[in-house]
């Protein structure tokens, strides 16, 4: 059975990049549809890794509008405790994943934006270098949505991908991708037991020489601080290694903890050599991912003070893709510019967050700190090459080492609204999203609370 929709707006990915965008645009008016693969909205946002860099690494915050909007929400019904500095990684916001996919839903049926859920993209129709309609399939059901702006919100720019548009993947030097990581939930952590551990072996703090980080990352803040991340025990697993085959692929462990007491949720398992955008890698990398959750499962509770009761409680329904795609648009944002903190006058969102790069090949994470807040403008997120398409999240337009700061969730999130805004002024004025100026649209995101300079 085949349908054909029509809309101001077609939004294809309902995570951190689309659902902003799709917000955006229609509460500006736009008829907008929000395409998704899964069965309910958030993607990444609700996988129980933590929120980074809300605020750059002098304490400022640098992300607003819808993405604080989600924020204040989560905080004033009680399923967050907003936004915490931290030396490792400027800043950490927890959610609880489950409120938030309500939430979410609710605002885009508030919002009057259609959904279509269970919807695989399999088509892109371009004519005279624009895209006209998209066709998804989900339930044996073919359905093409003609629109007047498309976002793509997929991450893995499957929609730029399918319509021709040019890309880049991979470190320049190398193709290496970061690698991804399946995650997964665990209950009965005594917490107090593992600070005590870690106070009697302080050397399981210490980070790698490729690290920036700045001072005060121990106990001290956990304790006082419950929206926090645990990074550390090289050491240790170093010393395991000497006597146990351990299952664990990086140098360290990451757990992030929860606003349930009790529940944390680890970020341990990687998975080198897996593209995610690649069906076929990508199906070896989920079956790779999961099946080292048991190792590390019985690891921690064997070997790790505080894991000794912990149970099982779920595992992620996708694997978390932290670098594929990167399309060619109008402009290219480059690490020179993010360190330097280059803020340009047509600058949508700001990126503070350090450069971020974890090791494609094995063990070994790069983290280097970014002194001052950078813009991203708008250019990068307009294709280069079909009309009518707007980037959105990690495909946008820019180097690797780029990647590695501004794929954070709150800076896709930024991105997202800046894009829906963009396409709501073009479908209002009737232009293409190349002609809308891009004063106009930093004087829409500033005048709903945006963060631009």
């Amino acid at each position: 059975m085949k349908h054909s929709l029509k809309f101001d707006v077609a939004v294809i990915g309902g995570g951190p990049g689309g659902i902003p965008a799709a917000l955006a645009a229609a509460r500006r008016g736009a008829k907008v549809i929000l395409v998704e693969r899964n069965g309910h909205l958030g993607g990444n946002l609700v996988m129980g890794l933590p929120l980074l860099g809300y605020l750059d690494q002098n304490g400022r915050q640098i992300i607003g509008g819808i993405a604080q909007e989600f924020i204040d929400d989560m905080m004033a019904a009680g399923h967050s405790w907003g936004h915490a500095r931290c030396p490792l990684h400027n800043s950490i916001t927890l959610v609880h994943p489950e409120h938030f996919k309500l939430m979410l839903l609710q605002k885009c049926v508030d919002a009057g934006i259609e959904m279509l859920f269970h919807s695989e993209l399999t088509g892109a129709v371009v004519n005279n270098g624009r895209l006209q309609a998209v066709r998804v399939m989900g339930k044996g059901t073919e359905v093409e949505i003609s629109a007047d702006v498309f976002v793509d919100a997929t991450g893995d720019g499957d929609l730029a991908y399918l319509a021709g548009c040019r890309y880049e993947k991979g470190a320049e030097d190398s193709g290496v991708l970061q690698p991804p990581t399946v995650m997964f939930a665990l209950t009965g952590f005594e917490e107090e037991k593992f600070f005590e551990f870690l106070e009697a072996h302080p050397e399981n703090l210490r980070q790698l020489d490729t690290m920036e980080i700045g001072p005060g990352y121990d106990t001290s803040l956990w304790r006082r601080e419950p929206t926090h991340v645990f990074v550390g025990m090289q050491a240790y697993l170093e010393e395991l290694r000497q006597k146990e085959n351990i299952p664990v692929l990086r140098e360290n462990i990451i757990y992030i903890n929860s606003t349930v007491p009790g529940k944390i949720f680890v970020n341990t398992v990687r998975v080198p050599g897996c593209d995610g955008s690649d069906l076929f890698s990508l199906s070896r990398g989920e079956i790779d991912g999961h099946l080292q959750i048991p190792g590390i499962l019985d690891m921690f509770r064997r070997f790790v003070p505080g894991f000794a009761h912990v149970v099982l409680d779920s595992i992620s329904p996708a694997i978390g893709i932290r670098e594929s795609r990167r399309f060619a648009g109008l402009e290219q944002l480059t690490v020179d510019r993010v360190l330097a903190g280059a803020v340009p006058a047509d600058t949508v969102a700001l990126g503070g967050y350090k450069v971020d790069i974890h090791n494609g090949e094995g063990k070994g994470t790069i983290l280097k700190q970014v002194k001052q807040p950078y813009g991203i403008p708008l250019g990068c997120l307009i294709s280069a090459d079909v009309d009518g398409l707007l980037l959105s999240g990690r495909c946008i337009s820019m180097d690797s080492p780029t990647l590695g700061s501004m794929r954070i969730m709150p800076t896709c999130m930024a991105i997202g609204e800046a894009v829906g805004v963009c396409a709501a002024h073009a479908v209002q004025k009737g232009v293409s999203v190349r002609e809308v100026p891009a004063d106009t649209v930093t004087a829409d995101l500033l005048a709903a609370g945006a963060i631009l300079k």
